[in-house]
């Protein structure tokens, strides 16, 4: 994969002052838009779309500072006015474009190169399951994208979940892993910025289909999962795991991430304060 990261960093530098879509990104790398998208964040700590803007306005700032018209770098680089121009290089610079030549005022992104580090020497666990359609079941909102720390939204779902709703939960439960899950699925467009919402879900596997109202039920294909055990202080233990299965996993597998929901379970240690065994489960196919 990182190969391919490397490759597509050398096509949007061929193209930029093209119009790259993600689509066309996504192609050329050979797997899926979901799939790069997710990679792309987790490793360069950025969306793909900001950092094709960021490359596009430090190539234009070098061509204003050449002296090159306003208007002219503009349209060179796609931006179909010259007040959108300007707006997005004083947001992204802190000046406006038509002073970079009078003042030599300059910023400047370089492009980025991916390269593996071996860090400490900790191997990840992870095993393998194929598993045929099922239901979630559960209660579920929109909340807020949110990447450390307990996200008080999830923690006001867990509470308003009631006796009745458990009850029904325990009586569908049918299918491994038999424990609560948390489901996350349907993030926003620029969720990759912890911006925005997704829908997060607190329920169990079942393969049951009459499901009261009391309850949501979304329906998840069969998939192979991608399974990853972790232990150690919760919440952040979960949450470096998840990252870690984009940032390094991935990258090194044969495998791309599925636009399907995705869970994790977690069960406190009785004997440590806020200390836990967790699983993330994550969709994947074969390259």
């Amino acid at each position: 994969m990182l190969k391919e990261l490397n490759l597509v960093i050398d096509y949007i530098e061929e193209h930029l002052t093209d119009d790259i879509t993600l689509e066309a990104i996504s192609e050329f790398a050979g797997v899926s838009d979901y799939h790069f998208r997710k990679i792309f964040f987790y490793l360069a700590g950025m969306t793909l779309n900001e950092y094709i803007k960021s490359r596009k306005l430090s190539e234009a700032n070098k061509d204003l500072l050449k002296g090159e018209k306003v208007t002219d770098v503009a349209f060179k680089y796609g931006y179909h006015s010259l007040d959108g121009f300007t707006r997005a290089f004083k947001k992204w610079s802190g000046f406006l474009p038509s002073d970079v030549f009078k003042t030599g005022n300059s910023k400047s992104f370089p492009r980025l190169s991916f390269v593996i580090t071996v860090k400490g020497g900790t191997s990840m666990e992870c095993r393998i399951e194929e598993k045929p359609a099922f239901n979630l079941a559960g209660v579920s909102k929109r909340v807020p994208m949110q990447f450390e720390g307990v996200n008080q939204e999830i923690k006001k779902l867990a509470e308003s979940i009631t006796e009745k709703q458990r009850e029904e939960m325990h009586a569908l439960q049918n299918m491994e892993p038999y424990e609560v899950v948390s489901a996350s699925y349907d993030a926003d467009a620029h969720f990759m910025k912890e911006e925005g919402d997704l829908t997060h879900l607190i329920g169990v596997l079942t393969t049951e289909n009459e499901i009261s109202e009391r309850l949501d039920k979304v329906p998840v294909a069969a998939y192979t999962w991608a399974i990853f055990p972790n232990e150690g202080p919760f919440p952040s233990a979960l949450q470096e795991t998840m990252a870690k299965t984009y940032s390094e996993w991935l990258p090194a597998s044969d495998y791309e991430v599925v636009n399907a929901p995705t869970f994790s379970f977690t069960k406190m240690d009785e004997n440590k304060k806020d200390y836990a065994y967790s699983e993330v489960w994550l969709p994947v196919r074969k390259k």
